[in-house]
């Protein structure tokens, strides 16, 4: 028994590796999907493979990428190189989201919540990957629409760019209020 355990955690720790981008931030990616794809040619059949990898730094900074090698190694590594380049900011507040969001990407629909501290991640899929490397502590999600891998991840990533706290909302608005946090929830219901 001890032995599987062993290898059970073993597994878990390679699942999630970290990299150092040129900054020197410590990012972690995260294998989300790979897959074998064929071209065929006059000759045959010549596969490749596609890996798609999520990197994030879980202070609220991650990325997708997706790409092709002859092996799996090269695709994974080509993949994660991409996505450092391509990383979002998402608006966290206090280990959750600021509100709810579903954000629709081509078949893709995704529901986000926000959940109370305690609740942990409740996602499933692919979302449970993206989540985790962006910081997320506290949340509750839902696919919606298509089971494709990355269509899921793109929408969840578009969706936490969208994402917005109640100050810059108040902001793009042109509310200008100088009360107490405590206040402001009063303030908006009498303006």
């Amino acid at each position: 028994m001890e032995n599987r355990s062993a290898t059970k955690n073993k597994r878990n720790e390679t699942n999630i590796k970290r990299a150092r981008n040129r900054s020197g931030n410590e990012l972690d990616q995260h294998v989300v999907d790979i897959s074998r794809v064929v071209r065929v040619v006059a000759g045959g059949r010549r596969f490749r493979f596609r890996a798609a990898v999520v990197v994030g730094d879980r202070k609220g900074r991650v990325g997708l990428g997706v790409a092709k090698s002859a092996d799996v190694a090269g695709a994974v590594e080509k993949a994660a190189s991409q996505g450092r380049k391509h990383l979002i900011n998402a608006q966290l507040s206090g280990g959750t989201i600021p509100h709810e969001i579903i954000y629709k990407y081509e078949a893709a629909k995704v529901l986000l919540r926000p959940a109370p501290e305690g609740k942990s991640l409740i996602a499933g899929g692919a979302l449970r990957g993206v989540l985790e490397l962006a910081g997320v502590r506290n949340i509750v999600c839902k696919i919606l629409g298509s089971n494709n891998k990355i269509a899921n991840i793109r929408a969840t990533l578009l969706a936490l760019q969208k994402l917005e706290t109640k100050e810059q909302v108040m902001a793009r608005r042109g509310i200008k209020l100088e009360v107490k946090s405590n206040e402001v929830d009063k303030a908006l219901i009498n303006k």
